[in-house]
């Protein structure tokens, strides 16, 4: 028989690390080429990784709750074949080429998602509580790219098999990183009454669980979810202080901050507006064919409106190379929007957003929030912005100084919009008060670049895109 042995493969993105998040597959599991065996989490995101080679897994050498290094053996599989044993060359991503192994056919590792059934879940021990070591952080973050975040709620990672269960009938329903959870804070899922569909054990029945019956050991008052996201006891019982290890995604948004802080000299500007107009063409958008399997969202205004107002004012869309004392000019958008996700604060972006319709920029947001919400935003979806939105006002907050993100010269600032006393002038040049819809934009830029006049031009253009919806018509 051969003996191979997959290492981690690299990441790309500069990563050098992954924590463990769940085997997919035990010892004496058959596998095929590109079944779904392990899911990892890098300081970017979960990624599941595909095995190159078809045989039966003889031996899983790291445990879950790991952070173990690029290149570290993590699986061998027996493939039947004679021969020595052989490492797998670590493709950089999954969905490159692994080098085939001597005797063994080249596999091409395809994209992430296994068939459903594809490959057999080893049952969980409950075990004690305690912390897993690592996770992860970019200007994304558990908390990941820069700024504030848009209107993307946490939601659990859906498990490959949709259910989260492998053993049929012999183990409780519930996803991987509630079954993570559980096993932090030294729960028997067992025991846990389940409230969600075909008896899914959710988070809330879990934190209920301990909430309600047995509490949790005295070192697990504070676990991690795969992203980092602390899930506590109630405020006032168990430990009086609680130490939450920085890693992943927050340790990389914290040095990703820290780096742009203290290189970028940091400018913000203001302006309060009245998006009455913009809000109507929410409205009659809503109602049109076209726009009626996306939603629709004065996010999707100021998108279509910094695009624009970017091509008015291309130096806004640059970046200082302060290596080879260059300023680089980018002629495309790739347009980042900060997403607040269960692993913290990510900034995926939009390629070539410039080139897109309204109707493929709302697609366009509508996927990258959905993927992002699932936790299964990729490291190429966040690298390569030009700008980027952050929306404070889903949270109800007027405005913020927000710092730019690493590699980006400028990012914007999007306020709730209230309803508020406004002067409007008529036609007949006479002011009035009337109730408007009102909101508030900023823009924080590095002035190494972007000098106030600049700076101020490109703010004024935005606004007055959504105070006018139909000035993108005559600049546009």
């Amino acid at each position: 028989m051969a003996i191979k042995t997959f290492n981690l493969p690299d990441p790309g993105e500069g990563l050098v690390e992954a924590e463990i998040v769940e085997w997919k597959v035990a010892p004496g599991d058959t596998v095929k080429v590109n079944d779904m065996v392990l899911e990892i989490e890098t300081a970017k995101s979960l990624v599941e990784l595909p095995i190159p080679w078809a045989g039966t897994v003889k031996d899983l050498l790291v445990e879950v709750g790991q952070t173990i290094d690029v290149g570290t053996p993590i699986i061998s599989i027996d493939d039947g074949l004679g021969g020595d044993d052989t490492p797998a060359a670590a493709p950089s991503v999954p969905g490159e080429k692994a080098a085939p192994a001597e005797g063994a056919s080249e596999a091409i590792l395809v994209g992430y998602g296994a068939k459903a059934g594809a490959t057999a879940r080893r049952a969980r021990k409950t075990s004690g509580a305690g912390m897993p070591s690592g996770s992860s952080a970019p200007a994304v973050a558990p908390a990941a790219a820069a700024a504030a975040p848009v209107a993307v709620v946490s939601a659990p990672v859906p498990a490959a098999d949709g259910a989260g269960t492998g053993d049929a009938g012999s183990r409780p329903k519930a996803k991987p990183p509630v079954r993570k959870l559980a096993k932090d804070l030294g729960i028997d899922l067992a025991a846990v009454t389940p409230t969600g569909p075909d008896g899914v054990i959710t988070r809330d029945d879990v934190n209920a669980h301990v909430s309600g019956s047995t509490a949790p050991q005295a070192d697990s008052a504070v676990s991690e979810a795969p992203g980092g996201a602390a899930y506590r006891v109630p405020f006032g019982s168990g430990k009086r202080e609680e130490r939450i290890p920085i890693k992943g995604v927050r340790k990389m948004t914290a040095q990703a901050m820290v780096g742009s802080a203290f290189t970028a000299p940091h400018v913000t500007e203001w302006i309060t507006l009245d998006v009455t107009k913009t809000m109507e063409l929410v409205d009659r958008l809503k109602g049109t064919r076209e726009f009626k399997d996306v939603k629709v969202t004065p996010l999707l205004v100021l998108a279509r409106a910094l695009v624009i107002a970017i091509r008015r004012n291309p130096g806004m869309n640059a970046t200082w190379d302060d290596a080879a004392q260059e300023i680089v000019q980018k002629n495309y958008v790739n347009l980042g929007i900060a997403a607040a996700t269960p692993r913290g604060l990510i900034v995926p972006n939009i390629k070539d957003a410039h080139a897109l319709t309204m109707l493929e920029l709302a697609e366009a947001i509508g996927q990258l929030t959905a993927t992002a919400r699932e936790g299964r935003t990729q490291p190429a979806e966040m690298s390569g912005g030009t700008i980027t939105i952050t929306n404070v006002g889903v949270f109800g907050v007027d405005s913020g100084t927000p710092i730019i993100n690493p590699g980006e010269s400028a990012i914007v600032c999007f306020g709730a919009i209230r309803k508020q006393p406004w002067v409007v002038t008529g036609a007949d040049g006479t002011d009035e008060i009337a109730i408007r819809h009102v909101t508030q934009l900023a823009v924080s830029f590095d002035h190494r670049l972007i000098d106030g006049e600049l700076g101020s031009r490109f703010l004024s253009d935005l606004a007055a895109i959504l105070e006018d919806p139909a000035q993108a018509l005559v600049w546009g």
